[in-house]
């Protein structure tokens, strides 16, 4: 008897959890397709082929469901981890390296990384989930800043040249509308960081 109940709850506890991941599933295709701003509890419900009290007995505030999504869509599509790029220390090589592995990162996830940046000023809970990718850029960015050798002056210069070589539309307007490749992109970037060096030392030379 008691190994029929514990057989009962594992086989339940299976169901419920499967539940969960096709609700979670379904909500993270929404995201991509139309944006979290516009999925419904009633859309998700429909993807996920499950009744609307479903979704909400699984996920009972908006901000469950969304941390959900981030952990699966995270797991699917890891941010590029610092420790591949970290060990060079010509700076230049170092941004080229790290903006060729962001903007593979922005290509893979296009579509959920513009409906995310999009919605979340109308979203306090997915702005709040967001703090996170918010304090890996800002990480990435201290990082990049590192070992130019520049005066303040200039450095207060290159620390906007490489957030702006950072932000998700910057790569959006070079490949997307101005049709770069990756690789062109990459070096338009790394060449304007470089040429706050150059234009500073001819300062100097002068």
């Amino acid at each position: 008897m008691i190994e029929k109940r514990k057989y009962e709850q594992k086989l339940r506890a299976e169901r419920q959890e499967e539940t969960q991941r096709r609700i979670t599933e379904a909500t993270v295709a929404l995201h991509q397709e139309i944006g979290p701003a516009h999925t419904t509890v009633t859309a998700i419900a429909e993807r996920a082929g499950v009744e609307r009290l479903t979704v909400y007995r699984h996920f009972p505030e908006m901000s469950d469901l969304l941390y959900a999504c981030q952990q699966h869509f995270r797991a699917e599509h890891p941010l590029p981890a610092f420790s591949a790029w970290a060990t060079i220390s010509n700076p230049s090589e170092r941004l080229r390296f790290a903006l060729t592995a962001v903007y593979a990162y922005y290509r893979e996830t296009e579509a959920m990384t513009a409906h995310i940046l999009h919605d979340s000023p109308l979203m306090p809970d997915l702005a709040a989930i967001l703090t996170g990718r918010e304090a890996y850029m800002a990480a990435l960015h201290a990082q990049l800043l590192e070992g130019w050798g520049v005066s303040e002056t200039a450095l207060e210069l290159m620390r906007a040249a490489i957030g702006h070589a950072l932000d998700f539309e910057t790569w959006r307007s070079l490949v997307r509308r101005q049709g770069l490749t990756k690789e062109a992109a990459v070096s338009l970037m790394v060449r304007l960081a470089i040429s706050l060096v150059a234009g500073e030392a001819a300062d100097v030379a002068v």
